[in-house]
């Protein structure tokens, strides 16, 4: 079998990169589709995984419009000439695009609902795979898995932490330190939310730093008196950063639920929240949700410095990680197995969602 898999963010790498070596391992064939964005293409030339990069981010309207179009019809060259059986992507309406095109199918990941991009694929697409903390309806197309986007990659069996990032962020063992994010609000789902400004971004920092030592890793430019406490380390070893973290503090959401998978606490804020934050929250007590307004931002730097200060917290968190990864599932392995056997295996989870247990 042949699978195109296209890429729209460095946290889509992580996504299906276990995925495609399983595949590839297994005697299939599989090729990434990529634009230069963040850390796309040094991500996978890591993983040593084939794939084609088509285009540079754009930024601009004008130029995101232009390389919509650009994107679409070299990803189109590249399937025509790979010849795909199946095209999976994370909500990429580039992918569903060319698969109708094809005549092929397309297999959607969808977690958070940004419904500019759902409708636009959505018609293109055969079916579109959705955590079950996943409150929205998405219509006939949508099926349920008990998993989150995160569990492909930090799934136990999946995730061995590498004590040798200390080095990289001279640390000693027993040192505590925080990662705060900072996002950047450049997507296009992001159009009309508000940013964390310049005056509290200090003020997290400054806050933080009187208790822990504090990275920060952001999308933009920080200024000179933050610039100072970027995290400095490769792209690969985020994860292991961050499972030896005392605190995440921040407005990314797939950071924030990497982290309270890996039983680390979690402060996350944000315009609206994410289904699968808010379900680490209420039923695990692993993220603590902070709507993103300047009052808000205090209180939760109030409750980063409770956290600090829980001598009893690491403990806590253990129980609760692995209460997390009892209830789910190991998403890489459903994922190979959901398209290997694509579409039996959509009428199988459609008529016995439990089946998917097997992959625990």
């Amino acid at each position: 079998m042949k699978i195109l898999i296209d890429i729209g963010h460095p946290a889509h790498v992580h996504l299906f990169r276990n995925y495609a070596n399983e595949l590839i391992e297994g005697g299939h064939k599989v090729i990434f589709c990529v634009r230069r964005k963040e850390f796309n293409v040094e991500l996978l030339e890591h993983y040593g995984l084939p794939y084609k990069c088509l285009t540079k981010n754009y930024s601009s309207v004008l130029g995101k419009a232009g390389g919509y179009f650009l994107y679409e019809f070299k990803l189109l060259f590249v399937a025509l000439n790979f010849k795909p059986d199946i095209l999976i992507s994370h909500g990429s309406f580039y992918a569903a695009h060319v698969a109708f095109l094809l005549g092929k199918k397309h297999i959607a990941l969808e977690d958070t609902g940004n419904m500019e991009q759902v409708r636009l694929y959505m018609p293109f697409t055969d079916v579109v795979l959705t955590s079950s903390s996943f409150k929205k309806s998405l219509g006939r197309k949508q099926l349920f898995y008990d998993g989150y986007h995160e569990l492909a990659y930090l799934y136990p069996n999946r995730f061995k932490p590498d004590k040798e990032v200390l080095k990289s962020l001279n640390v000693s063992d027993d040192e505590k330190y925080t990662i705060v994010r900072f996002v950047s609000r450049k997507s296009s789902h992001d159009i009309g939310k508000r940013g964390i400004s310049i005056e509290l971004k200090k003020e997290i920092v400054k806050t933080i730093s009187k208790q822990l030592k504090v990275f920060i890793s952001s999308e933009e430019e920080l200024p000179i008196d933050l610039e100072k406490y970027r995290l400095k380390i490769k792209p690969w070893e985020m994860h292991d950063a961050m499972f030896y973290s005392a605190l995440y503090f921040g407005d990314s959401a797939t950071m924030a639920s990497e982290a309270a998978i890996m039983g680390v606490p979690t402060i996350f804020l944000d315009d609206k929240g994410r289904f699968y934050t808010d379900e680490e929250e209420k039923k695990y007590g692993l993220v603590y949700n902070y709507y993103l307004s300047e009052e808000n931002i205090y209180e939760a730097l109030d409750q980063a410095v409770q956290l600090i200060k829980n001598t009893h917290l690491k403990a806590d968190m253990m129980e609760r990680k692995q209460k997390l990864i009892s209830d789910h599932i190991d998403v890489t392995a459903f994922l190979v197995w959901f398209t290997l056997e694509f579409p039996q295996s959509r009428n199988i989870l459609k008529t016995n969602p439990v089946y998917q247990l097997k992959f625990k």
